[in-house]
């Protein structure tokens, strides 16, 4: 099959093929005829298969006709991530060259107004992530009841980032009789009750098993002490034939520790992670795309928002701690049927996060072993010699030697001065001037009783006599 079956415009035909494409992905052959035909969809697909362009092809044919206005999107596509969002753009303005369509970026980390502007002018299609446009939506820079179509997209990534609730109320304003296009990895019972609630009579498509692995990537899990990863990581980019790849860490700490790590080793590495403002992710994805770096760490708020031809490797630096987000990972690299290795690092601690990975992906990942044994143990090496000095006590004995001859000599020398009565005389003074003491009225000395008080009597105390 070709696009050309598929019922597109000849001019969005050109445009596909301007981009290289000739062939539709699996999920772009089933869903883009249903689509046309302004039918509701719920595509199951996992990523790297195309779907983008499966429901961005269709949009822009079936909103050549019709006009914009003012403060209300004809169209509303709603991502996680700002990087999903900015992929999404591309992809627009890619394959919408040769059509007259106005879009807009609805994401946060950038100036507000210039978004304002452009929904003041008009669009045709407005991309967003939930939580900017409930704060544009709430301010009255918006309405939502002239969108007729709407795509929610990863929609087990808005479940993990906790958007559900926003857009529950976003489908709430939008018009009823409007076209739904949801696209998920997984489908999880709180993305069925969304569908169930808000999508009418739709066609269901799921191109491969949920969270199944992409045949074109080769993966590996590598076992090791948590000290020797930067080793073998470093080990594994100089030998396995790495052009680019793209690293993952747990936290941003790590992402940043190990971009610079890299960087003091010779590597030509960049850092992506959710303490930088936009304009700084931007630049830092613009220089992996454009060559610029060849290596990019990254938390996993870039795992899905990825697209870059190319990428050879991906290296989990950490296994991650929920087991979708493995195959999210390892998807930027086998994309648009090329092959990729993606490796996973082990340690005794991550013993139950790759069993929840292997569990979801249905089967075992094979164990990579190092041609070599010099990463691991480079990885000891150092801190044995920087303690080696230390536990080497008998080196140092010479020296205590001497310290303990002089010592010995010391004393014996110092002896006798230390012996000498005018060692003491400057306490003499003190002993002497404690002697004499002012006179004060004392009882006289009595014999006592064993326990009995027999000292000077207390000023507060009065006696009379009888």
């Amino acid at each position: 099959m070709k696009f050309a079956d598929l019922g597109l415009s000849d001019e969005l035909l050109q445009s596909v093929l301007d981009a290289g494409y000739d062939t539709p992905t699996a999920i772009q052959a089933q869903a883009i005829p249903s689509v046309l035909m302004m039918r509701d969809i719920i595509g199951i697909a996992q990523t790297g298969t195309g779907k983008t362009a499966s429901f961005v092809l269709p949009m822009i044919d079936i909103l050549a006709h019709g006009r914009r206005r003012a403060l209300m999107p004809r169209s509303l596509i709603l991502e996680p991530t700002r990087e999903l969002a900015a992929q999404v753009a591309e992809n627009f303005e890619k394959y919408g060259k040769n059509h007259d369509l106005k879009m807009a970026l609805l994401i946060g980390g950038v100036q507000m107004g210039d978004q304002v502007k452009a929904l003041s002018d008009g669009v045709d299609v407005l991309i967003a992530t939930p939580g900017r446009l409930m704060d544009l939506f709430e301010r009255g820079k918006i309405m939502l009841n002239g969108c007729d179509l709407l795509v929610i997209d990863e929609a087990d990534r808005m479940l993990d980032m906790g958007f559900i609730p926003d857009i529950e109320t976003i489908c709430s304003k939008l018009p009823a009789t409007r076209q739904t296009l949801l696209f998920s990895a997984t489908m999880p019972p709180v993305i069925k009750k969304l569908a169930d609630k808000f999508l009418s009579n739709p066609k269901y498509i799921e191109v491969a098993r949920p969270a199944s692995n992409n045949s074109n990537i080769v993966q590996h899990k590598v076992r090791m002490p948590s000290r020797a990863k930067r080793e073998v990581l470093r080990h594994l980019l100089r030998t396995d034939n790495v052009s680019t790849a793209i690293i993952f860490a747990n936290r941003k700490t790590t992402v940043r520790d190990l971009a610079k790590s890299l960087q003091q080793s010779g590597f030509s590495a960049g850092e992506i992670h959710g303490d930088m403002d936009q304009n700084a992710r931007n630049a830092e994805l613009q220089k992996f795309k454009d060559g610029a770096i060849s290596i990019l760490v990254a938390s996993d708020v870039a795992a899905r928002g990825l697209d870059v031809k190319g990428v050879s490797h991906v290296f989990n630096y950490d296994t991650p701690w929920h087991p979708d987000d493995y195959v999210h990972r390892i998807g930027r690299t086998g994309r648009a049927g090329a092959t990729g290795r993606a490796f996973t690092f082990v340690t005794d601690e991550d013993a139950e996060a790759i069993a929840n990975v292997e569990k979801l992906t249905g089967g075992k990942i094979p164990e990579f072993q190092l041609n070599v044994a010099e990463p691991a143990a480079a990885a000891e090496a150092p801190s044995k010699q920087r303690r080696a000095p230390r536990a080497e006590k008998p080196e140092r004995k010479p020296r205590g030697a001497k310290a303990a001859v002089v010592e010995e000599v010391v004393e014996v020398a110092e002896a006798p001065v230390r012996a000498e009565p005018p060692v003491r005389e400057p306490r003499a003074p003190r002993i002497q001037r404690d002697e004499p003491r002012p006179p004060r009225d004392v009882l006289p000395d009595l014999p006592s009783a064993p326990g009995e008080w027999n000292g000077p009597v207390p000023g507060f105390l009065s006696f009379s006599a009888l």
